[in-house]
């Protein structure tokens, strides 16, 4: 089975410092159709203002990843860590039994908006000590080929997190491609960062992603238009 969510029946927030669209339901948007997609429970697509940014609140039992694709997000929490993650870097939060953070534009007063992704996955135990991450993921690296940034054992690098869960990405130019072999048992969620990929016969523009149940063939995706960042989530049932 395979599952369509178009970016534009994504839910929609803009308050102006903050430009937002919800793959699932968070905040003020609720679906009950879109709670979430096995244990991955938000993508947001967010766009902050310079100056703006999330004023300090608190999380528990979820990991959160950040996939910054433009600008700078400054980040403090609670546990004492302070950062700046840049286009390219990829930010793990493990929330655990409670955390207090606070992200916010890293350019200050400059003209540059940053863009990320926020993610959220639940965690496969409960009330852990909350951790923190941050690696760089250079773009050229993963041109035409995965990159792992997060599973659950660190492989090949990536950011370790508290789920067995894999998050991998690529970056494709019209005409590059690559493939992913699946397991029928798990699920896999397709989402397109930036750009425009043709999987099959269905195009995919930025935003737009597709979930995969029970499908056991090699999934192809293929660069059709500009510069294109792809995110393959392969989940448990």
């Amino acid at each position: 089975m395979i599952i369509e969510r178009p970016s534009s029946a994504r839910g929609e927030v803009d308050l102006g410092w903050l430009r937002s669209r919800h793959t699932f339901s968070f905040g003020h948007y609720h679906d009950p159709a879109w709670m979430g997609f096995g244990p991955l429970r938000v993508i947001n697509d967010d766009t902050v203002a310079p100056g703006g940014g999330f004023s300090p609140h608190r999380h528990a039992n979820m990991e959160i990843i950040s996939v910054v694709l433009q600008g700078a997000l400054a980040h403090r929490d609670s546990t004492g860590t302070v950062g700046m993650i840049e286009a390219g870097d990829v930010q793990w939060m493990s929330a655990g039994h409670g955390i207090e953070h606070s992200e916010y534009n890293g350019s200050g007063s400059g003209a540059a908006p940053v863009h990320f992704l926020q993610i959220w996955i639940q965690p496969d135990r409960l009330n852990a000590q909350p951790a923190y991450a941050q690696q760089r993921f250079e773009p050229a690296a993963r041109r035409a080929r995965w990159a792992t940034l997060a599973s659950p054992d660190g492989v090949d690098g990536s950011i370790a997190i508290r789920q067995q869960a894999t998050l991998r990405a690529a970056g494709l130019q019209p005409g590059d491609e690559v493939s992913a072999s699946r397991d029928p048992t798990r699920l896999y969620w397709l989402h397109v960062a930036t750009g425009e990929v043709a999987v099959g016969e269905r195009v995919l523009k930025a935003g737009d992603a597709l979930g995969f149940v029970q499908e056991a063939d090699a999934l192809v995706i293929r660069g059709i238009a500009a510069a294109s960042d792809v995110l393959l989530f392969d989940l448990p049932a």
